[in-house]
């Protein structure tokens, strides 16, 4: 890339977006193992396309300073999601929401919380998000726009993923129905709710200069989500 240093971070940001955009289609149009390591790869290809752009470890937070930096932030986030929870899973009147057909059977919602989740999704979009598309942002944007558009590209993010959203958790289901208005409802709410997860762990980037407890928190919310999800339908 040429020209001042501005329009070298526009066209970074333009070719990050553009991968992400790419990545996320591929991964919901395509099947099988092409399914599965698309968003995998496409956080790889991101990290080179970012350092060959010019960021360093310390602007994608993963300098050794940094990740241990965000070591008592990530152990804190782990023990205070994993405690709501369970506290949730433990009402009645919550459980419920829980109840995803994904997750119904307990070994496979222990290998989605420990093996699928944290390789398939937390890191990679951790990567890509918090990592590459925050670093490029705060190049270009001071730290409270860096925070509210990338919390933007991450509720867009899950458009696609949360097109079945209703028709697979009951709780849901039962609040907002199966139609297509719930499924508009349940899609809206789901990058709303995203969104604000993504204002939380761009936030948490910023506060701890370190990749690792945003990683952390994001694993936590879908690790226990899924376990909880298992528990729920093992007691009701």
């Amino acid at each position: 890339m040429t020209g001042s240093p501005r329009h070298h971070d526009a066209a970074l940001l333009v070719v990050v977006v553009a991968v992400l955009i790419a990545a996320n289609i591929a991964a919901h149009r395509s099947a099988g193992v092409l399914a599965v390591v698309v968003i995998p790869v496409a956080a790889i290809v991101l990290l080179l396309v970012a350092r060959l752009g010019g960021l360093d470890w310390r602007e994608l937070g993963l300098s050794r300073a940094e990740l241990r930096a965000g070591i008592p932030f990530a152990v804190a986030s782990v023990i205070v999601v994993a405690a709501t929870v369970s506290t949730a899973v433990a009402v009645p009147a919550t459980r419920d929401f829980f109840l995803s057909d994904r997750y119904d059977d307990t070994s496979e919602a222990l290998l989605a919380a420990f093996v699928i989740i944290p390789l398939q999704t937390v890191i990679p979009e951790e990567l890509m998000f918090r990592g590459v598309l925050q670093g490029t942002l705060e190049r270009l944007c001071g730290p409270r726009a860096t925070l509210v558009f990338g919390a933007i590209a991450f509720g867009l993010w899950h458009i696609l993923s949360s097109t079945g959203l209703t028709g697979a958790n009951e709780g849901l289901s039962d609040v907002l129905g199966s139609g297509t208005a719930a499924q508009v409802v349940g899609i809206a709410g789901a990058v709303v709710a995203t969104g604000v997860a993504g204002l939380v762990l761009g936030w948490l980037r910023q506060r701890t200069t370190s990749l690792l407890a945003p990683i952390a928190l994001h694993w936590a919310l879908n690790a226990t989500g899924a376990i909880g999800a298992a528990v729920a339908w093992n007691v009701s």
